[in-house]
Order: structure tokens, then C-alpha cells, then sequence
């Protein structure tokens, strides 16, 4: 048999434009390498920080230097080919009209995929070598969508100095983040007036003949005429442009109706008809206007200059110009301009427009700036700051660890953006469902235009029953059903502190009954602290910590650095100095002092490694203290055993209301799953209310758990808990404002470190779910009703009414989800 070994490559690291593993590139990536010489097999693993792509290779045909240049080599050819483009768009439209003018686009040649939501988010997918960023943006722009902001500007031509791309028809302000007067500002308010004029003028001419006299009929067809051209302007604006690019929408089709009913002398009905239907679509506007506008309302929260202290003096820039490591004065009551952390002054930050959090975060300054420059996303919450949070009552200086554009609020602008283009299982299968039901009613429609053949009937009376039929199945409310409640969701939701990555996971959990979740850092504080020091067999309490100190000064896991904090604390100085460390996934770790191995760690590692084994003392000691909710560490210097340090992990006082929270919302299964040994797993489980606890399980236990459960959420702070998340339903990161890790690994991220937030995601998730439901019945059972109605008599007026009626019923009910509050 063939002998392989492997090697894990960061696909950021290869792919650094690719959203996320669900892009095509990935794919590529694959396909390229398995067809080199020595190359087994490519696949994609969920592991730690980020995805990683995982290469089988032959040894014996193939280097590990030769695998990894192929693989950086490929990722760099398939990144300067195909690029992504993430935008915002400055026009509003309906979901029906998005999706029509995202098929345009994706038909251009070069374009590989294309999505754009009704609110303005757009992704577009593209090959290079077919189209140019500068071409994708003129096509772009000839489709009648104006770029306000683009996340992340095409690499390919921007490396080679290529900036001629128009930016006449963007709208940029100064901080990258214009205010386009699009669609949702300008021509819906425009859109509406002339609905509203409709309708006052099939009013009059309803009315003027019941009470005047009136000598010649145009006077009376003067006001249904004005009707007409008021009702039908925009409608037949937007039918010509389809038909102009070879497609009929429901706009054609209502302005056929409408004319229908003026051939028959049915003027009245067919003014209605467009009054309604205008009205329709410019409430469908309104509501893509209200979604956008709370999601353009997360990237106007950033200040557009910032107070800089450069060679000893203050200056205001642009806050695009911040450099990393510049010092920003923030005056009281003001907005913080970039990410980064207090050198300076002390105060008290509102964070809620980013994170949620309701109450203000006390900020004091770092004990070494240096040093906090280099690792800024594992500093204390007390320490760092957030762009667009607002200062309290003192003056601060920040050092700057972040771009603007890589800032925690630029990447949820980004992301939710981004969210907005992704279908949901729902708009999937109201997509599917419309491209069989449309041909079907308009076959529908032509064989009763012939009614009149086999039915006593004249020729006028089946062409209005066929027009009637075509009002009644045209499926305007099932079009706006689903996506008006998925923007609406995602929408309230990132206003709230909670980044939903698209419909997808916030059906999903919507309708979830389990959820499990990690234990350190999630439902405890995350910051244990030593509480037993038990030497053994005559071994000096000083020795045993500082030995366990000077191996876990080398760590950087949690625990280590509760063992070296309580050292300093107790002795002072550290006494001893290892070198070597090595980690035991999921064991311990082994170092040297002096020359010789020290081993800390679980019971189980040394059942596994050479060298004497446990006494029974001492394993009686270490089981004493797990009984008692403490995690423990063992500690062997060579063949001698210096004892155990136990350590505890508070509970947050959140963790037991959130539990009961979530219960009353309908999850009926909560289960911790945790690396610490079973007995601390069921005390912290016991304390904070869980159904049931899984102890020492290692990370791959974990994802095998995980998988076992089916339907499950997954909570976790997105770093160690990273593979138990890709492979849960979904997956829920804590305190994301502060991890990029968290944002890129999670489908729902908790931007505050809050399980408060929790029960807010599942029952606004739950509400979307059930709008999406209420919806859908509207929709289909107001189609359900007309269709057979219509075919037996019902008039145009009513059936308008109606259809209409439902679409507008179902906007309004989408927008309540903007006022969700748990």
C-alpha cells in the first residue's frame, strides 16, 4: 500500500478574496491540485482559526516544500483571475426587480455568479481573463445600479495602479460610505405621489357621473384617462425595460390587464387595477427602503475624520488616512473613530451601536502598549475600543490596530451586506415554485381567450375572465414574501448586536429545538483562577507552583495563564525557566528544566507516556478536587510527582436566566460540551440549569457529538470551538466584536460577549420564521382563492382589491420584525 502524509494550508492564506469555503474558487483550488504528480487527494477541514485545505501527498513523488509552493502558486493564479466584488448599491428596488436586473448581470460574459437583494447588496463573482473590474463596473453601471460603496476594492487592477474606473456615478462621502438618493429616497416618494394621484382620479371618475350631468363621455373618461397615465407611468417604465432585455415580468402583465379592460370599455377597473398595483409597488420600495436604511445605518455610525496625534502636535484627517499605531484623541461625548486600545485616560464607552451591550464598558489604559500592539485581540474588554462607539464623560487616547476598513464595523457593514444576497431554503423554493406556476397560468390565460369556442359566450366575456385570471395568479405577495422578512431579520437583528450571515441560518435556527455549547468562555467567565495548590508526598507547595508556572508561562491557553498569574501573585519572581514546550492535544503539555522533562497535565496523559505512573494518593487527591468542580493539573518533574493545582472557572451570573430564556422561547435540549473532566461539567451544568453534560471530549469528540445530535446550534467563542461549529446547523459565535476569528467562523456572531444576546437571536429567528409561514399562507391562499374565483365570475375591481390587498398585507407584516425586541 502507497504511504501518504499530509499538510493543512490556511485557505485565507491561499485564497484571500474568497468569502468563505462555499465559493466556487475552493473548488478550483481542489481540482488544480489533485492533477499534479504526487497529489492523492484535496479537501476542505474546519479546524481552529479557519478553514484549512487539507493535501494528501506521496513522499516518495512530491516534497513538502513542492505541495505547499503548488498550492500558493494555484491560489495566486485562481486570485488574480477570478475576482468578487461585495457592494452596497445606492437604489432600492423590489425583490422581483432585483432579481431580474442579478440575471442580467450574471448573463454578461465573464460574470460567473450574480446576486443582488432588494435592499442593495450586491455580489458578483467574475472571471478576469473574460472581464475587466473597470468593464464589470461599466456593465454594472449600464444596468442602471450606482455603486455607492464597494467592500474591498478589486485587487487585480488597484496592484497595478489602474484607478481610471469612473467614479462619476458613485456617491462617496468621506468616509467610503455615501448617501445615495436612490430608488428608496427620490423616485419612491415620486412613485407613491403618483399612485395616490391614481387613485384620486379613478375616484372622481367613478363618482362625477353618479352625481353630474355630464354632456359628452370623454369628460367622464378625462379623470380614468389621467388615472391611467398616473397608475401606469412607472409600471410600464419598468415592463419596457424587461421586454427591451427579452423578459416579461408581472409589470407586463398587469399593464396587459389594464389595457384589456379599457378595450372592453371597463375603464374603472382598469384604473384600479394600476392604482393598486402602484400602490403595491411603491409600499414594496418603502419596505426595501426601511431595511436598507437600518443597515446603511451601521456604516454612518463611523466618524468621517479623526483628532491625530502626530510629532507632537494635534491634526485632523480623514479617518481612511489612519495608520496603524497612530494616537487618536477622543473627547468626551464623541464618537470613536477607529478600532484599537486605550493608551490614555480613563472613561466609560457606550458600545451598544456595535455590540448591543446596554449598559456603557468602563476603559482604562494598558500596561504595555508594546506589547498589547502586538496580540490587540486578546487584550480585556476594559481595554480596547471599537469604531463608532460613543466616548463617556472623559478624554481618551487610542492607539489604532486596525485599518479603517478592517475595523469590527466595516466587516458587519460588509458582512450583512453580503447576507442580504443570500438565499434563504425558503426563497429557494418560492423561486422554484414561480418558474413552473407563471408558465402555467399564462397557458392558463391563452386557452381561456378561447373559451368563448366552446362556451356560450361571446369573445369580450372570455377575455375578461382570462384578464381577471392573470390579475388573480400573478404572484406579487409570494414574490416579496420571503425576502421582505429575511432583509427585515437581518436588518433589526445587526441593529441589535447580532450579525445573522444571511436567511440561510436564521430560518435555520428558527427552528432548532437543541442547542449545546462550550463551556469555557461561553457559559463561564473564561478567566479561571487557581484555587488548590496540593503537593504530594512531601513536596514543598512553592515547588509545585513554581515548576507548574515556568512550563504554563509558555502556554497560551487560559489555564496556563491563571497558574502563572497566581505564581507571581504567591512568589514573586519566577524561580524556574523551561524551555522546549511541547503540546498533548487535549492532555497537557511536556517541557524541560534544567534538562529534565517535566510533564503537566490530565490524569489520562500519564497513562499514556513512559515514566513512573500515578500514585494513588494522588489520583485519590485530583479526584477530591474534580468532585468538587475543579479542573486539575498534574505535575511530574522526570519520575517524581510534585502534586496537583486546581483551578475554577466561574459561571456568569447571565448563564442561568439566559437558560431559562431560551426554554420559554421552545429549545427543550441544552447540553455543554467541554474538554474538562466529566465531574467539573456536571457541576457547572448543575449550577447554570443544563439538561446534561459531555466531559472530556477532544476537539474531534466534540464534532463527532455534534453530528450525532442532528438539528443542533452550536455555541462557542469561534477560536477552539471553530469544528464543532462548521458542523452544527448552526453555528454561534460570542464576542465577535473582538475576534475576526469569530466573525469569519460563526453563521450567527454575538458581537458582544453577552448571553444575553442569545435568546434575542432565537426568538427573532423564530419570529422571522414565523412571518415567513404567516406570509406564504397569505400569499398562496390569496392565489388559491382568486384562481378558481376568478374562473367563475369574480370581477377584475374585486380580485385587484384583493391580490393587491395581500401584497401590501404581507410588506406590512414583514416590517414589524424592524421593532423585534426580545
Amino acid at each position: 500500500m502507497t504511504l501518504f502524509e499530509k499538510i493543512r494550508l490556511d485557505i485565507p492564506v491561499l485564497l484571500p478574496e474568497v468569502p468563505d469555503t462555499r465559493d466556487a474558487c475552493v473548488s478550483r483550488l481542489d481540482a488544480m491540485l489533485v492533477g499534479q504528480p504526487g497529489i492523492i487527494e484535496a479537501h476542505i477541514v474546519d479546524e481552529q482559526a479557519s478553514p484549512k485545505l487539507c493535501v494528501h501527498y506521496e513522499p516518495d513523488t512530491i516534497s513538502l516544500q513542492r505541495v505547499r509552493e503548488l498550492a500558493l502558486a494555484a491560489g495566486a493564479r485562481l486570485t488574480e483571475r477570478y475576482g468578487h466584488l461585495v457592494a452596497d448599491i445606492a437604489e432600492t428596488s423590489t425583490p422581483r426587480t432585483a432579481r431580474h436586473k442579478a440575471q442580467r448581470l450574471s448573463q454578461i460574459d465573464g460574470v460567473l455568479e450574480a446576486e443582488l437583494s432588494g435592499a442593495g447588496g450586491l455580489r458578483v463573482e467574475y472571471d478576469r481573463d473574460a472581464i475587466s473590474d473597470k468593464a464589470l463596473r461599466a456593465a454594472i453601471a449600464d444596468l442602471g445600479l450606482n455603486i455607492r460603496h464597494a467592500f474591498g476594492e478589486p485587487a487585480h487592477e488597484h496592484a497595478s495602479h489602474d484607478h481610471e474606473h469612473d467614479h462619476g456615478d458613485h456617491d462617496h462621502d468621506n468616509n467610503g460610505h455615501g448617501h445615495g438618493h436612490g430608488h428608496s429616497q427620490g423616485d419612491s416618494r415620486v412613485e407613491l405621489g403618483f399612485a395616490l394621484a391614481a387613485g384620486f382620479f379613478v375616484l372622481l371618475g367613478w363618482l362625477l357621473p353618479k352625481f353630474v350631468a355630464l354632456s359628452s363621455p370623454w369628460m367622464q373618461l378625462a379623470p380614468l384617462w389621467t388615472a391611467y397615465f398616473f397608475g401606469g407611468y412607472f409600471t410600464a417604465k419598468e415592463a419596457f425595460e424587461h421586454i427591451r432585455n427579452h423578459s416579461f415580468e408581472i409589470d407586463f402583465l398587469m399593464l396587459v390587464a389594464a389595457v384589456g379592460a379599457a378595450a372592453l370599455g371597463e375603464w374603472v377597473e382598469g384604473g384600479l387595477l394600476l392604482f393598486l398595483f402602484s400602490l403595491g409597488h411603491s409600499l414594496e420600495h418603502y419596505a426595501m427602503g426601511r431595511a436598507r436604511q437600518a443597515i446603511a445605518s451601521l456604516a454612518d455610525l463611523a466618524p468621517e475624520e479623526a483628532t491625530v496625534l502626530r510629532d507632537g502636535r494635534e491634526e485632523v484627517v480623514p479617518v481612511k488616512e489612519l495608520r496603524l499605531g497612530d494616537h487618536v484623541r477622543v473627547k468626551p461625548n464623541q464618537r470613536i473613530a477607529a478600532d484599537g486600545f486605550v493608551v490614555d485616560g480613563e472613561s466609560a464607552v457606550n458600545q451598544a451601536p456595535v455590540t448591543g451591550e446596554s449598559v456603557p464598558v468602563d476603559k482604562r489604559p494598558v500596561d504595555a502598549p508594546t506589547q498589547a500592539a502586538e496580540d490587540p485581540e486578546n487584550l480585556a474588554k476594559e481595554h480596547r475600543v471599537f469604531a463608532g462607539t460613543i466616548n463617556g464623560a472623559g478624554a481618551l487616547v487610542i492607539q489604532v490596530s486596525k485599518r479603517a476598513e478592517d475595523s469590527a464595523l466595516a466587516r458587519v457593514v460588509q458582512m450583512v451586506t453580503e447576507a442580504e444576497t443570500m438565499r434563504s431554503p425558503t426563497q429557494e423554493f418560492t423561486k422554484k415554485f414561480e418558474r413552473y406556476f407563471v408558465p402555467s397560468v399564462l397557458a392558463l390565460v391563452v386557452l381561456l381567450l378561447f373559451a368563448f369556442m366552446v362556451l356560450d359566450e361571446t369573445f369580450a366575456e372570455s377575455f375578461y375572465r382570462a384578464m381577471a385570471v392573470l390579475v388573480a395568479a400573478s404572484p406579487c405577495a409570494l414574490a416579496i414574501a420571503t425576502p421582505s422578512a429575511v432583509l427585515s431579520g437581518v436588518a433589526a437583528a445587526g441593529n441589535s448586536g447580532v450579525l445573522v450571515k444571511g436567511g440561510g441560518p436564521l430560518e435555520r435556527l428558527g427552528k432548532i429545538s437543541a442547542m449545546a455549547f462550550d463551556k469555557t468562555g461561553t457559559l463561564t467567565e473564561g478567566t479561571p483562577r487557581v484555587t488548590t495548590v496540593a503537593p504530594h508526598d512531601g513536596v514543598d507547595a512553592s515547588e509545585l507552583l513554581a515548576v507548574a508556572a515556568a512550563v504554563e508561562s509558555l502556554s497560551d491557553h487560559p489555564l496556563a495563564a491563571a497558574v502563572v498569574r497566581h505564581a507571581q501573585d504567591e512568589l514573586g519572581p519566577a524561580q524556574y525557566e523551561a524551555r522546549d514546550l511541547q503540546s498533548i492535544t487535549g492532555r497537557g503539555v511536556r517541557a524541560r528544566i534544567d534538562g529534565e522533562e517535566v510533564l503537566v497535565g490530565k490524569a489520562a496523559l500519564f497513562a499514556e507516556v513512559d515514566g513512573a505512573d500515578l500514585p494513588d494518593t494522588l489520583r485519590e487527591t485530583v479526584h477530591n478536587l474534580e468532585a468538587a468542580g475543579q479542573t486539575t493539573m498534574i505535575v511530574r518533574l522526570k519520575d517524581r510527582y510534585l502534586g496537583a493545582v486546581g483551578l475554577m472557572d466561574t459561571p456568569r451570573a447571565s448563564a442561568k436566566p439566559m437558560i431559562a430564556r431560551l426554554r420559554e422561547l421552545g429549545i427543550t435540549r441544552m447540553i455543554m460540551i467541554s474538554g474538562d473532566n466529566q465531574s467539573v461539567a456536571d457541576a457547572v451544568a448543575k449550577e447554570v440549569g443544563l439538561d446534561e453534560a459531555k466531559g472530556d471530549l477532544m476537539p474531534d469528540d466534540k464534532v463527532e457529538f455534534i453530528k450525532q445530535l442532528g438539528q443542533v446550534a452550536m455555541v462557542g467563542d469561534g477560536v477552539n470551538d471553530a469544528p464543532a461549529m462548521a458542523h452544527a446547523s448552526v453555528g454561534i459565535a460570542m464576542g465577535a466584536a473582538g475576534s475576526d476569528t469569530a466573525l469569519e467562523t460563526a453563521e450567527i456572531a454575538l458581537m458582544a460577549d453577552d448571553l444575553s444576546k442569545l435568546p434575542y437571536a432565537v426568538g427573532l429567528s423564530r419570529k422571522t420564521s414565523a412571518i415567513i409561514r404567516q406570509n406564504l399562507w397569505m400569499s398562496l391562499g390569496m392565489v388559491a382563492f382568486l384562481i378558481p374565483a376568478t374562473l367563475f365570475g369574480l370581477a377584475i375591481g374585486p380580485a385587484v382589491a384583493l391580490h393587491e390587498g395581500s401584497t401590501l398585507l404581507v410588506v406590512l407584516n414583514a416590517l414589524r420584525l424592524l421593532a423585534y425586541r426580545d
